[in-house]
């Protein structure tokens, strides 16, 4: 399960999402959301790993993998379109499955955003800082692991020191397990948020498992059913990945910096004879 890629945008790690693609053969994949970025969708970038990544998608559709491609807020405009299905291909706002003998709750989870609701401009607005913040924080995080110093998330460091950003996930996720448990469900899955989950939540109604897929723009997350048990695959944790060639990254170098400038200018800005020596 997939959700916030927001292929179509600056942040989106579409290479290593098609590297962890190739690398599995599902029996079942539901997008759970923010696929693609309808809000920042621009004609001016759409790299061709983006493309890649749809393909691929379509390639399962055509060898009949069943693919639920679930609406999220960034790709709401298919959402007048929903049920429609052709061959193995579903879009739906919702998803409700059993998953041996466990009720399973699967949707966006954007109902629950208050901006979403009722201050739509702000929330997109809101979106192009976010994704900004993410494509410098690409950068940075280029010259900090080639001085072995890691990966920063400056965006979780923005989250972690605002007080309401901490309780708006605390909230959603409560929101989102009371709902489920009302309902009778085992399992509820989310996306929007950008924050893998695992983990039971407990009322005085009764109990349930949440789970969030959290996204490839930060975290590079998926969830995996496998052997009846769900688990959080991290790319970054994935020892199956081979490391990239060291003249791969200066050319990923390149473009991040070049996407930087292009997020700034806005127009495209190209880096001649570009080179790093670290």
């Amino acid at each position: 399960m997939l959700s916030d890629i927001h292929l179509g945008t600056y942040g989106c790690h579409a290479g290593e999402l098609l590297r962890y693609l190739r690398s599995i053969e599902p029996g079942m994949i539901v997008l759970n959301g923010d696929i693609i970025d309808m809000w920042q969708f621009s004609k001016r970038y759409w790299p061709q790993a983006h493309m890649k990544v749809i393909k691929r998608l379509i390639k399962y559709i055509s060898e009949e993998v069943p693919v639920y491609y679930i609406t999220g807020n960034h790709d709401e405009m298919l959402r007048k379109f929903t049920d429609f299905q052709l061959g193995s291909f579903m879009l739906t706002n919702k998803l409700l499955i059993d998953v041996e003998g466990k009720k399973t709750w699967i949707f966006h989870g954007d109902v629950f955003d208050v901006s979403m609701r009722y201050s739509k401009w702000l929330a997109k607005l809101g979106g192009k800082g976010y994704d900004l913040l993410i494509l410098l924080n690409r950068v940075v995080n280029f010259f900090s692991e080639k001085m072995g110093r890691g990966r920063i998330s400056l965006s979780k460091k923005v989250k972690d020191s605002v007080k309401k950003a901490v309780q708006y996930v605390g909230d959603y996720e409560k929101i989102a397990a009371e709902i489920a448990i009302g309902n009778g469900y085992d399992t509820v899955i989310c996306g929007h948020i950008h924050q893998p989950q695992d983990r039971m939540v407990h009322t005085e109604k009764g109990s349930v498992r949440y789970l969030n897929s959290g996204d490839w723009i930060e975290n590079l997350t998926a969830l995996e059913y496998a052997d009846g048990e769900w688990k959080i695959y991290d790319f970054f944790k994935d020892l199956r990945m081979p490391d990239e060639e060291e003249e791969q990254d200066q050319e990923a170098a390149g473009e991040v910096l070049e996407l930087f400038m292009r997020g700034i200018t806005g127009q495209k800005v190209t880096l001649q004879a570009f080179s790093f020596k670290i």
